[in-house]
């Protein structure tokens, strides 16, 4: 009878995410939490810029994010915007075009069926046009202060995986697998520390594994051995005489 491998300890992810709130204190906050931090938590913000931030370095979404904003900064004022000015406004986050039908269609919506406001329920952020279970919980966590979610993009995926907390192929796995073994209290802060963390120490290519403040407590699951350094060229002693060369044909 085969025997289930142990669960990764509870205490030691306290630990991990406890060392992490020390150690990104001095970093600069992903995209979304700025945009958080900067408008009051307002849920309208919060939900926009996390649909512009897919598949987006957060220097472009934060940019795109004020400019969008500038010019409409609630659900009547962006639902009267045609789509092409969105388009200009955003650009050049990731599918520009399929987002500002999107930003468009889900200010529609909220005036249509929620009265201007954001939803604060799982089922009913998820109809929203271009809106999944990252966009859904991030909004939840930072506009709602929901204690009860995970929000789980790449970089949570990713570290969550090296640091041995899951064996998981995608990123919904990986929150359904973070539930269970992830202390409760630390739920809406996982994703600010293992994404600040994912961009700056712990990157998808070449970690800098040297420089990490978890080091001692990561398994490093799935990270490559670093290479070794490339030995130097030979060089020929001095005064050694080059090789004769060869005799040309007749």
């Amino acid at each position: 009878m085969s025997v289930a491998p142990p669960g990764p300890d509870r205490s030691r992810i306290g630990r991990i995410l406890r060392r992490l709130r020390t150690a990104v204190g001095g970093m600069g906050l992903p995209a979304v939490e700025k945009v958080a931090g900067d408008s009051g938590a307002d849920p309208f913000l919060v939900l926009i810029s996390t649909l512009l931030s897919a598949r987006t370095q957060d220097a472009t979404t934060e940019a795109a994010s004020d400019r969008l904003f500038a010019a409409a900064d609630d659900a009547a004022s962006m639902a009267r915007l045609p789509v092409r000015r969105i388009e200009r406004l955003i650009y050049p986050v990731s599918f520009y075009r399929n987002k500002a039908r999107h930003v468009k269609a889900t200010a529609a919506i909220l005036l249509d069926r929620f009265g201007g406001a954001v939803p604060a329920t799982m089922a009913e952020l998820v109809s929203l046009p271009g809106v999944g279970r990252k966009t859904a919980n991030l909004v939840l966590i930072l506009a709602h202060r929901s204690p009860d979610h995970i929000c789980v993009d790449t970089h949570v995926h990713r570290i969550s995986n090296r640091l041995g907390w899951v064996r998981t192929r995608t990123p919904e796995q990986t929150e359904l697998a973070l539930y269970r073994v992830v202390p409760k209290r630390w739920w809406p802060d996982v994703n600010l520390f293992l994404v600040t963390w994912g961009q700056n120490v712990c990157r998808p290519i070449g970690p800098r594994c040297a420089a990490c403040a978890i080091s001692d407590l990561c398994p490093r699951a799935g990270v490559p051995p670093p290479r070794p350094a490339a030995a130097p060229p030979r060089r020929r002693a001095p005064g050694r005489p080059r090789r004769a060369q060869a005799r040309t044909r007749r």
